[in-house]
């Protein structure tokens, strides 16, 4: 199984002095992508009145400008550990288990907008920028990765993907057609039967799932026994229709 998650705004600072290698991550087809999103980010970074406009960085947001400035050489740190927020607060890959985390390493990509979608283990420098921006010097951002990513999604071979990326990483690379996927929205179901979809918990219950399967290191090759599996753990997963999964919180 692949697990595919979305980035967070949020990141932790630091890391180990050992700079980005854009071909060193995982997916090493996407280096050429990887190292024109890297160039026009800190060639954007040069005018730091432009940088915050088009970044849309408030006030207190403009350290951000140096902190793209420098991502050739900047100190980089395992990407589930780099980035903070909601979800990754829940999945707390710092406290998984040697073993867990070897299951994340083998198993989790998380999709960026500056390099594409990295493996879990994969050491990444702290970043500013989202899926949906406009970036000066390199082609609109679901242009430039979509249908490379795709491919190389479909150079892997995986057996079954789970898709928890938010829609707008989405548009950055589509799961291929000819392999099995789901994407699972998270839900709850109110005193009168309806099903909601959820918004601040969507990020939590995706992090604690994913936190879940790296304790269970499960066997996972088809949506049946990723259901399977769910049911025996004690959570409510249905099938929805249309290659989607529903993850009641």
């Amino acid at each position: 199984m692949l697990i595919l998650l979305p980035p967070s705004e949020t990141k932790r600072t630091g890391g180990k002095r050992t700079p980005l290698d854009a071909a060193g991550l995982a997916l090493p087809e996407l280096a050429p992508q990887r190292e024109a999103v890297v160039a026009a980010l800190v060639a954007l970074s040069a005018d730091e009145d432009h940088a915050a406009r088009v970044l849309k960085l408030g006030p207190k947001q403009r350290g951000e400008v140096a902190v793209n400035a420098v991502l050739r050489d900047a100190p980089t740190m395992a990407a589930i550990d780099r980035y903070t927020g909601v979800l990754f607060d829940a999945l707390d890959a710092a406290s998984v288990s040697a073993a867990g985390r070897r299951w994340l390493g083998a198993h989790v990509l998380v999709h960026s907008a500056p390099f594409g979608p990295v493996g879990a283990l994969d050491p990444i420098p702290a970043y500013r920028l989202g899926a949906g921006t406009s970036l000066p010097g390199v082609p609109p951002l679901r242009r430039l990765w979509g249908a490379d990513v795709t491919a190389a999604l479909a150079a892997l071979d995986p057996r079954f993907v789970l898709d928890l990326r938010s829609e707008a990483y989405l548009g950055l690379g589509p799961v291929p057609a000819g392999v099995a996927s789901r994407y699972v929205r998270v839900v709850s179901e109110g005193a009168d039967g309806a099903v909601r979809a959820l918004n601040h918990f969507n990020k939590h219950a995706k992090g604690a799932l994913v936190r879940r399967l790296a304790e269970d290191r499960p066997r996972i090759g088809s949506a049946a026994a990723f259901l399977t599996w769910a049911d025996a753990a004690g959570l409510r997963v249905r099938e929805s229709g249309a290659g989607e999964l529903e993850l009641f919180a």
